[in-house]
């Protein structure tokens, strides 16, 4: 029987595996140690010194090769994927098949075929399909989406959204990365995606989408740059640009709305002060001043959102939508591909009628690197 099944409060901590040792795997070590409700009971990875390395770091008795070792040996409540994009499929299906709950780092599939056959299988099993989007996380982020929600800044008009981060050929030189086979997109998909799940976590649904993919300076396979212009469901007009070329890295979210405009600006993770909420001309003080961040803050990152995730396992809940809507931002970015390629806007429609871009995103890409 798994400890969420289990009555009463007096109970044994959750069990959860790694699987995975690559460096996001130790925030999600680091983050599972800060809770005593969920113990780190077991890691897998093909390489022995660095699962060895991990393992006596992190104090795990269970040490594997590989996650189906892994699952076979162990009982697992919560099976944490830490590993490149093209093997999350088939291990999700695996840890369901075990009985476990899933955690899964973005982006959870490479294709909206393989997410399908993910929340599927979550759903058969009955078991938790949770994905690892933590720009979403964060107690000034919260906050912000309060505000948007309770209609307190006026209509959302106008955004913008920007990944400039900069890799150079060295990132690429891991044999997965800059293929479409490993990597499954370029920076759209691998960076551009979580900046975009903030804001479609902010805003909700997108309803079009007009975009390019650009090969400006790196020899990969993919695109080193996109450009696009959304259209919300709200009937927001947002532009985002996602980059691996850019020497000052940035990540920036802005929301112009009909009383004031919101926007954070950072790199990797976000506290209040990223945030800044400018009023429009007019708006009373003491509105403004009801608008203010809460003084106690939690900085958006792995241990908010695993956090999440053990609240809802140990009490029984359904997953918030901290770690849910899986689908929202691997549509948009499939939206991007597929409008690229076709070189017109994209819809739900034209997506859940187009079987090239259901089931992979390789796209078309424009090179103008020079000859």
């Amino acid at each position: 029987m798994s400890t969420t099944d289990q009555p009463g409060t007096d109970r044994a901590p959750l069990r959860a595996a790694i699987v995975g040792t690559g460096a996001v795997a130790h925030l999600h070590a680091q983050a599972i140690a800060d809770d005593p409700r969920i113990d780190l009971v077991a890691v897998s990875n093909r390489g022995e010194a660095r699962r060895t390395e991990f393992a006596d770091r992190y104090d795990v008795p269970g040490r594997y090769a590989t996650h189906t070792d892994l699952l076979a040996a162990e009982r697992v409540d919560l099976a944490v994927l830490c590993t490149p994009p093209d093997l999350h499929r088939q291990q999700t299906l695996d840890a369901y098949a075990a009985g476990a709950h899933v955690l899964c780092e973005k982006p959870p599939a490479l294709s909206l075929a393989e997410l399908d056959d993910m929340q599927a299988a979550a759903d058969a099993a009955g078991r938790a399909f949770a994905i690892v989007f933590q720009q979403r996380t964060g107690t000034a982020a919260a906050h912000v989406k309060r505000l948007l929600d309770s209609g307190a800044l006026g209509r959302p008009l106008l955004a913008q959204c920007q990944t400039l981060w900069h890799r150079g050929d060295d990132y690429y030189g891991v044999d997965w990365r800059g293929t479409w086979d490993g990597e499954g997109g370029g920076t759209t998909l691998g960076h551009g995606i979580h900046q975009m799940d903030l804001l479609a976590h902010l805003l909700g649904d997108w309803a079009e989408v007009d975009a390019r993919l650009w090969r400006v300076a790196r020899d990969i396979e993919m695109e080193d740059v996109s450009t696009a212009v959304v259209r919300f469901a709200n009937g927001v007009v947002a532009q985002a640009v996602s980059s691996v070329l850019s020497p000052r890295q940035t990540s920036v979210v802005r929301v112009d709305c009909e009383r004031a405009t919101v926007e954070v600006e950072h790199l990797y993770g976000h506290a209040a002060p990223n945030w800044r909420v400018t009023p429009a001309p007019g708006v009373p003080e003491d509105e403004v001043a009801s608008w203010a961040f809460p003084a106690d803050d939690e900085p958006s990152g792995h241990t908010p959102l695993v956090r999440a995730v053990v609240d809802a396992l140990w009490d029984g809940t359904p997953m918030p939508d901290l770690v849910t809507h899986a689908r929202r931002p691997l549509e948009l970015v499939t939206a991007i591909y597929a409008s690229a390629t076709y070189g017109r806007p994209i819809t739900h429609a034209d997506l859940d009628g187009d079987e090239r871009f259901r089931t992979s995103l390789v796209a078309d890409v424009t090179d103008v690197r020079p000859a």
